[in-house]
C-alpha cells in the first residue's frame, strides 16, 4: 500500500487507513454537500432524457436490455467526466482526491469514470468480479471511489464486497478460454453470506480496492440507485500487456494525472495477475462482457 504516514493524512484517520488495508474498503457518510448531490441528480435526469429516441447503446450511454426509444432506460453513462462539467469538477476536488491521496499517495492518475444506474424495479445486476482482473498493473495501488447519488439500502442494489479478498488471489474470470469478466463464487471457495453490503445516505462515498471481490444485485425496490465511480491509481502503476486499459500514447496517459506528478518509472510489486484475454466477440461494457459467462452470480433475470 502507498498510504501516507499518519501525520501526513489529509482527511482519513489512521483507523480508516488500517480498515482499508485490512478489509479493502471504507465508507465515508455524507461526504458531499446536499447541493452537489442535487446538481448531480439533475445531470442524471439529463442523461436519461438524452436516451429518449435511442435504439441502441452508443459511446456515451449504455442502455438496459429492456430499453425502448419511448421508455428510455439507461444502465451506465460512459466516461461521465467528459460529458458533464460538474462530474469533472467533483473528480478533481478534494472531496474525492483527499481520501484517495491518503490511500494512494500524492501522485494520482485517472483510470476511467462511469455512472452506474440501477433504476427502480429493473436496474441490472453487475456480477461478481475484481476490477484488477480487467486491468492488471505493475502494482495494485488502484481503487475506485463510489459517489452515491441516492440513499443506498438493503433492497436497491447496493455494492456488495467480500472483506479481505483484496489480499487474496486474482480469480479466474474466464468462461472456457474467453474472458467473461465474472467469477464463480463456489469454484473460488467464497460464500455469498460473507459479503457485506455498502449502504449509506445519498452524498456518501465508498473507496474499494481494485482486487476486492464485489458485485451488485438487480434493483427490485421502488427506489433508484445511482453511483458515480471514479477509478484511479498511483501514478507509478502501469498497465501490463493484455490489460483492458486503453491509452494510445504516453502523452495521453500523462494527461490523466489528477494530482501530483507523473513518472516513467513503473513500480513493480509482487502482486497476483491474470490477463483478461482473449476478449469475447461482443466485448463492450461489463454488462456485455459478462454475458459470456456460463454461470451468473445473480442469475439472468432483472426485476419486473
Amino acid at each position: 500500500m502507498a498510504a501516507r504516514s499518519a501525520h501526513e493524512l489529509e482527511i482519513l484517520t489512521p483507523e480508516d487507513v488500517a480498515a482499508y488495508e485490512r478489509d479493502g474498503y471504507i465508507v465515508m457518510e455524507r461526504r458531499l454537500p446536499a447541493e452537489t448531490v442535487a446538481a448531480l441528480k439533475r445531470e442524471l435526469a439529463r442523461f436519461h432524457e438524452a436516451a429518449r429516441g435511442m435504439h441502441a447503446s452508443d459511446d456515451k450511454l449504455d442502455l438496459e436490455d429492456s430499453h425502448t426509444p419511448d421508455d428510455p432506460r439507461v444502465r451506465r453513462v460512459k466516461l461521465p467526466h467528459t460529458q458533464s462539467d460538474i462530474v469533472a469538477e467533483l473528480m478533481r476536488s478534494d472531496l474525492i482526491l483527499a481520501p484517495a491521496r491518503d490511500l494512494l499517495g500524492p501522485n494520482v492518475r485517472l483510470h476511467t469514470s462511469k455512472l452506474n444506474v440501477k433504476s427502480a424495479r429493473y436496474g441490472a445486476p453487475v456480477d461478481w468480479h475484481q476490477d484488477f482482473a480487467f486491468y492488471p498493473h505493475t502494482n495494485d495501488d488502484l481503487l475506485a471511489v463510489g459517489v452515491m447519488l441516492d440513499d443506498v439500502g438493503e433492497d436497491n442494489g447496493p455494492l456488495m464486497v467480500f472483506p479481505g479478498s483484496h489480499r487474496g488471489p486474482v480469480y479466474d474470470h474466464h468462461a472456457g478460454d474467453v474472458f467473461a469478466g465474472t467469477m464463480d463464487l463456489d469454484a473460488c471457495g467464497l460464500d455469498i453470506k460473507d459479503a457485506v453490503k455498502l449502504m449509506a445516505p445519498a452524498g456518501s462515498i465508498s473507496l474499494h480496492h481494485a482486487r476486492i471481490v464485489h458485485g451488485s444485485a438487480p434493483n427490485r425496490s421502488a427506489r433508484d440507485r445511482g453511483v458515480i465511480f471514479y477509478e484511479m491509481m498511483a501514478a507509478d502503476a502501469f498497465p501490463i500487456f493484455g490489460s483492458m486499459t486503453k491509452s494510445p500514447s504516453i502523452e495521453d496517459y500523462d494527461s490523466r494525472m489528477l494530482c501530483g506528478v507523473s513518472t516513467k518509472e513503473p513500480r513493480l510489486a509482487p502482486v497476483p495477475v491474470r490477463i483478461p484475454q482473449p476478449q469475447p466477440a461482443a466485448a463492450g461494457s461489463i454488462y456485455e462482457v459478462q454475458k459470456a459467462a456460463t454461470k451468473r452470480g445473480f442469475g439472468d433475470d432483472v426485476a419486473a
